[in-house]
């Protein structure tokens, strides 16, 4: 998985350069109605990032992986990112995802078609959960670098 975790490492590097070029101003400027602000979108994926570093961790420890998922709303409200610094959310969101980075590389390719089964979702295999986080973020990124 050394070619996922170097694609999840240059898209972090490329977007981090990005996001400490913006302000708080820009970070917390209205995308419309009920839609999260940056600060909430790089919320979110601080909360992805957790979420998927400890099923990266747990999946190949066992022989099938029974996860919750989470109220993702619920979770960026809780947190309260919009009151947050967005240099400390660009730093935490780098420094999570070197660490999941790292932590995919370690994944045994024996372990990688562990299932997993994440809320009321469908059982997908460890690699494919791990390729949908970096869809995921580049989905987000997409957001917040618009």
């Amino acid at each position: 998985m050394t070619d996922l975790a170097s694609e999840l490492r240059a898209e972090v590097e490329k977007a981090a350069g990005r996001f400490r070029g913006l302000g708080e101003s820009d970070a917390m400027r209205s995308r419309g109605p009920g839609k999260w602000v940056k600060k909430e979108i790089l919320g979110h994926l601080i909360d992805s990032a957790a979420n998927n570093h400890q099923r990266f961790v747990r999946a190949p420890l066992t022989d099938r992986l029974v996860f919750p998922g989470y109220q993702q709303d619920d979770w960026v409200a809780a947190q309260r990112y919009r009151e947050r610094p967005w240099t400390e959310l660009v730093d935490l969101w780098v420094a999570l995802n070197r660490h999941v980075a790292a932590t995919i590389e370690a994944v045994p390719a024996g372990k990688l078609q562990t299932p997993c089964l994440i809320g009321d979702g469908e059982p997908h295999p460890l690699e494919w959960v791990m390729r949908d986080y970096l869809r995921h973020l580049r989905h987000h990124l997409a957001q917040l670098l618009d």
